[in-house]
């Protein structure tokens, strides 16, 4: 790739920036539709939608694989707490929703 001029090297940087933005939606869809499912079955059994000890288990996970792949683990954890509050979010409506 080094021998294509400037502009050809940055089309085909862009391309594969845009396969893995497409990678990760997809991704991130997958894991809502997992989530989605966990919220219904806390709601169903009225268990709470956090679980902070879980969330601090994952936190240290996904810091750590974030160190393995020379990812800044402070960008991971923050990715982590957004996708989180979203779930929880979801897991409250859901929890509302089973009491009316």
């Amino acid at each position: 790739m080094a021998d294509l001029a400037p502009q050809q090297r940055l089309e085909r940087l862009r391309s594969s920036i845009d396969n893995i933005d497409a990678a990760l939606v997809h991704m991130l869809a997958e894991r809502f539709r997992c989530t989605q499912e966990v919220g219904e079955l806390k709601a169903e059994n009225e268990m709470p939608a956090s679980d902070p000890s879980r969330e601090a288990r994952q936190i240290a996970r996904l810091r750590s694989l974030a160190e393995d792949a020379h990812l800044d683990p402070e960008f991971a954890e923050k990715w982590f707490n957004f996708v989180v509050a979203e779930v929880i979010q979801h897991h409250n409506h859901l929890a509302e929703q089973s009491r009316d």
